[in-house]
């Protein structure tokens, strides 16, 4: 019987390039043998020897039953799962699955309007229309929350036909909506809840964090294994309990999504990654919160810095919190998180998760040391010495909510139509066939599909003039906008 010490799909795969086989299969660099001596002497023979195929012995990710199988049915074990599918097309990947394997065209899906893009393409991929629901947005910090059980009660109430409702737990920042809540209302109409918990595979492994997709009763969640677990960058994994959803649809989806290709070295990664987060979780975990809970005490010591902590909770939309995320309110130092982000990268060699207008968001994770934390304090103490002579004139946090547009048409419809560009001062009124949105607090203006209304193009402008990023369309600059293209009556 395996253990959750176990890792069988490394171990096969390493035992299989210790055999050495001449290989007559791709990939074509044999064993790094065909590859640019350079690259081959930088990334290592040993990782080059394990960078394999789908052949036989190692198993197919598109229909695993030998040393893969073994390895997503231990994952499933440590996450609480009933099935567990590795992903090497990223979390975005996992996230697509959910949306399509639940959705088909005209099905609706109830989504905060903050989701990530990789749920906007499923939404175009398959034919579904979304049903938004206003993110709770902080007044002091600028950025955006989770739902609420309440707003997802009054949303099955208007659609009690939705086919999904997806939840972001923790968000980007580390803050927790009651999952456990939404899940039961979600469940009271027979409604899957689909969880992107991109920023979450560590929480599912320690008592001071945010329960976990799967601990909150969840039919599905998406975790990055590589964000904050140990794995390599793209690979993923996506968690599913039985009931509400099929599994053999998700696999089907999932393997129309990803590569025939497969990266082993990013699947043997999370093999790794699932028993040392198994293991030793716990521990890591509590070591990772240590070193933000001390990070943090001292960065609230320095002048004109605030980092938040526990006392952001008891609201709906912040029910718990990620301790091991830094958000770092600069707002009062009068310079943006932009600029921060900058000066710590030139001055002390240190590069920040994200920035924004008003903060800048640091990550600790088992991978730091007590001395990275000490670089971060000292570079954040003399960048308050540096700046504290403009604290005067600090920034006063402006988060305008955008009204939701009608839409008029899905957004697969809009972004398959005829299009033509019109400039932004004559579009109100038209149907947009792309994406435009700002950040902070990083919800869309608009989606295609979406009528164009005057007060959201006078939104756009208000952004512009205080100096945060819209983003999205294809004219970066603005002037212009691509629309669904109106065809004249025939006289």
């Amino acid at each position: 019987m395996s253990s959750q010490f176990d890792t069988p799909l490394f171990s096969g795969i390493v035992e299989h390039a210790k055999k050495n086989p001449t290989q007559f299969h791709i990939p074509g660099h044999k064993k790094g043998a065909g590859m640019d001596p350079t690259f081959r002497e930088f990334i290592g023979e040993n990782a080059l020897s394990i960078d394999l195929i789908n052949i036989q012995p190692l198993d197919d990710l598109h229909q695993p039953k030998g040393i893969i199988k073994q390895a997503q049915d231990l994952a499933a074990e440590a996450f609480g799962a009933d099935h567990t599918f590795f992903s090497v097309q990223g979390t975005s990947g996992a996230i697509m699955t959910m949306v399509m394997s639940v959705c088909g065209p005209g099905d609706k899906i109830i989504v905060p309007r903050n989701v990530h893009k990789s749920v906007m393409s499923a939404i175009v991929f398959s034919g579904a229309t979304p049903v938004f629901i206003h993110p709770e947005v902080d007044p002091n910090l600028g950025i955006s929350h989770g739902m609420t059980p309440e707003a997802v009660q009054r949303a099955l109430l208007q659609h009690p036909d939705a086919k999904g409702v997806l939840v972001i737990n923790p968000t980007y920042f580390g803050i927790a909506g009651d999952l456990q809540k939404i899940v039961e209302v979600a469940h009271s109409y027979h409604v899957p809840v689909l969880v992107d918990e991109a920023h979450g595979v560590h929480i599912h492994f320690h008592d001071k964090l945010p329960l976990s997709a799967m601990q909150a009763g969840a039919d599905m969640a998406a975790t990055s294994v590589h964000k904050l677990g140990g794995s390599m960058t793209q690979s993923s994994i996506l968690n599913v309990r039985e009931g509400l959803v099929s599994p053999s649809r998700i696999q089907s989806i999932l393997s129309m999504l990803t590569t025939t290709s497969t990266s082993y070295l990013l699947l043997a990664s999370l093999d790794v990654a699932r028993k040392r987060l198994a293991t030793e979780g716990h521990a890591l975990a509590e070591r990772a919160i240590r070193l933000a809970e001390e990070a943090r005490k001292q960065i609230n010591e320095i002048h004109h810095l605030h980092c938040v902590g526990t006392e952001i909770l008891g609201t709906e939309a912040t029910f718990d919190l990620d301790l091991t995320k830094l958000i770092v309110s600069v707002r009062e130092l009068g310079i943006t998180g932009y600029e921060v982000e900058k000066w710590l990268r030139e001055h002390y060699n240190i590069e920040v998760e994200m920035s924004d207008l008003y903060n800048i968001l640091c990550i600790v994770t088992p991978g730091d040391q007590e001395g990275d934390i000490e670089l971060l304090v000292r570079a954040l103490t003399s960048l308050s010495e540096e700046f504290s002579h403009l604290s005067d004139n600090h920034l006063p946090v402006s988060v305008m909510l955008p009204d939701i547009p009608v839409l008029a048409l899905t957004p697969r419809d809009a972004f398959y139509a005829e299009t033509e560009i019109v400039p932004i001062e004559e579009s109100a009124g038209r149907i947009i066939a792309e994406f435009v949105m700002v950040y902070p607090p990083g919800i869309p203006i608009f989606i295609p599909g979406e009528i164009i209304t005057e007060d959201n193009l006078a939104y756009i402008q208000e952004n512009l003039e205080a100096g945060l990023p819209v983003q999205g369309p294809e004219d970066f600059t603005l002037q212009s906008l691509r629309v669904i293209k109106e065809h004249k009556a025939i006289r």
